[in-house]
């Protein structure tokens, strides 16, 4: 039988995101009374799993800071998400060292070449695409907001290659203001897995609402990193590592793992 042809998803900044992006624009829903069964154990034990991958998140994080301005360091973030998009962290890490090493502030990307630009960020995924947009990200914030990044995620979704789960995450992590979650393909797939909202959510941005519906909001800022390195590293979007998850017997799919078979021994030719 011919293996399955394991389906494309296309970059958020390649997509048409208006109706995405009206979408974010919407109010948020009313807090419902609804909430998934040991939600908290599992949150917990995802927590527990997911502890070393943060810690080397927010050391990240941290490093390299001290040169720039808090302006700068909001804007470093909007780029960072940009570059993430389709690119494993390590290699987004490394685009934003050569540019922060290069000099990442508005005007200095500027007055960048477009050449040299796409050496900094190269390989990240796209990066052509991303150069085109960076620059034209730039030349707003230059002229619209005094070389600062949006304050609202109705103005960050007008910018070029950005949706509504880079949007969210701007919110959260530069302006600390977490007004929504940053829902991307691995947060949608682990939430649906978990049974995390009370209906089925077919697009990421029925999660966000399903999800924030319930969820309680001093948790907003932290799930979306929680989720995500949680789907890198265990949680699959095939082959889930179901015999090595905390929550195997809590989960809906974790509950359908069974051992699998050992390997048979290779005959001695």
């Amino acid at each position: 039988m011919p293996a399955k042809k394991r389906k494309t998803v296309k970059p958020e900044y390649e997509t048409d995101d208006s109706s995405s992006s009206s979408e974010a624009k919407e109010k948020h829903p009313e807090k419902s009374s609804w909430s998934p069964p040991h939600w908290e154990k599992v949150y917990e034990n995802i927590r527990t799993m997911q502890a070393e991958y943060n810690a080397m998140r927010q050391k990240a994080r941290k490093s390299n800071k001290s040169k720039y301005s808090a302006k700068d360091q909001r804007f470093h973030i909007l780029i960072s998400l940009m570059l993430s998009s389709q690119t494993k962290d390590t290699v987004t890490g490394a685009a934003m060292e050569r540019l922060k090493e290069h000099g990442c502030t508005v005007q200095k990307l500027l007055d960048t070449s477009d050449k040299k630009l796409g050496q900094l960020i190269y390989p990240v995924g796209f990066w052509r695409t991303k150069v085109k947009y960076i620059k034209e990200v730039c030349k707003v914030l230059k002229e619209d907001y005094d070389s600062d990044i949006p304050r609202t995620v109705e103005e960050l979704c007008n910018l070029k290659g950005v949706g509504p789960k880079m949007a969210y995450l701007c919110m959260c992590h530069a302006w600390n203001d977490c007004v929504g979650i940053g829902v991307d393909t691995h947060v949608h797939r682990i939430v649906a897995r978990l049974g995390w909202t009370q209906n089925e959510c077919k697009t990421p941005e029925h999660t966000r609402k399903g999800l924030e519906a319930w969820l309680p909001k001093d948790r907003w800022k932290e799930v979306n990193t929680l989720l995500v390195g949680f789907g890198k590293e265990i949680c699959l979007p095939i082959g889930p590592k179901c015999g090595e998850c905390l929550n195997r017997k809590l989960c809906p799919e974790g509950r359908k793992w069974t051992t699998p078979p050992p390997s048979p021994k290779k005959k001695k030719s």
